[in-house]
């Protein structure tokens, strides 16, 4: 990857195009701190933040979520538990409080019917809301999206797309999408680039047939 440059606004959404194998993923993970870049930082408001899985980036962001692309769900837990998990490994929160928070969580992506289940008996897009729910139980400033809407029938496509607007809109959150969907991504970006040689282009006009030709 080139030296990639992308400032994101507060209360935005930027997506990313590209089909598989152009390193989405990767530069999404760097921006959410979860990978260290081999050159270059990443900062919120100027401040560097942290690398790796136990990073502590909350005084600097104020915390992030992150939907990996399968959902990442713990079959060995509930629906509920699994949206607890963060809330029980980074604050200090009574066991009402925990609930209270993952009930709002559930109920934003109407799922709060299924907080008993296992994510095993979950289709597809049920197990996306799940991940959606667990990425913003602990209220963070930004989301990040791996492929949010791959493999799911236009409904739910639909109802993940309204979802993303309306934490933008209601709930002022900053997010990153990174997608193969370009339909997807003008429905939800206020900006939008695609992810080609290495570099970020800038493609907020672009056609859908363009940005197909792109990768032929």
């Amino acid at each position: 990857m080139n030296e990639v440059g992308l400032e994101v606004c507060d209360a935005t959404v930027v997506a990313i195009l590209g089909p598989s194998g152009v390193g989405k993923t990767v530069l999404l993970r760097i921006m959410a701190g979860l990978l260290a870049p081999d050159a270059g930082r990443v900062t919120y408001d100027g401040r560097p933040m942290g690398y790796g899985m136990f990073a502590d980036n909350r005084d600097i962001i104020g915390g992030l979520g992150y939907v990996f692309q399968g959902g990442a769900l713990f079959d060995s837990m509930t629906v509920a538990e699994n949206i607890a998990l963060p809330l029980r490994e980074a604050l200090r929160l009574s066991g009402k409080e925990v609930g209270r928070r993952v009930q709002e969580a559930l109920g934003t992506v109407g799922m709060w019917n299924n907080a008993g289940l296992r994510p095993r008996v979950l289709s597809g897009g049920m197990t996306r809301l799940v991940a959606i729910a667990r990425a913003i139980v602990t209220n963070p400033r930004c989301v990040f999206f791996d492929e949010p809407t791959a493999g799911l029938d236009p409904a739910m496509r639909d109802r993940i797309c309204g979802l993303i607007r309306s934490l933008r809109d209601r709930d002022r959150k900053t997010e990153v999408v990174v997608t193969h969907d370009i339909e997807a991504a003008r429905e939800v970006a206020d900006r939008l680039y695609m992810l080609r040689g290495g570099s970020l282009v800038p493609a907020d006009q672009v056609k859908k047939e363009d940005y197909e030709q792109a990768y032929a």
